[in-house]
């Protein structure tokens, strides 16, 4: 099944996306902060990131910049899920890179919902 990559400094939000999305099948692995996304993305290449904005050191938008810029880590989806919830946030975000924007809190059937769509959406540019 597919990795997912949850980046978010709250324990909290982490343990209820990982388990939502490991109930379903996915497989999963979690960064604090943006500097450790970034370096744990070039080493297990994940299949979609889920990234925080408000976070220590570097910030969920300066992180998707970056993996969007690297052509090892730019192929790798981007969602922001982030308590951001103003619509020049959200215009941001994608300018940065990332493929969606969802406002927290979001519901576990949600979460799996945008997981599963972007997965097929790029498994289907893939083909």
């Amino acid at each position: 099944m597919a990795l997912v990559m949850i980046v978010d400094d709250s324990p909290t939000e982490v343990h209820v996306m990982k388990t939502a999305l490991e109930k379903h099948g996915f497989e999963t692995v979690s960064a604090t902060s943006g500097s450790e996304c970034i370096a744990l993305a070039r080493e297990m290449r994940p299949d979609l990131i889920l990234m925080d904005v408000v976070m220590p050191d570097v910030n969920g938008f300066q992180a998707t910049r970056t993996l969007n810029r690297d052509p090892s880590t730019q192929s790798i989806p981007v969602v922001m899920v982030t308590t951001k919830s103003q619509e020049t946030d959200r215009i941001w975000g994608l300018r940065q890179g990332a493929v969606d924007y969802l406002v927290k809190p979001v519901s576990a059937t949600a979460l799996v919902a945008k997981a599963e769509e972007i997965l097929n959406r790029s498994a289907g540019s893939l083909a």
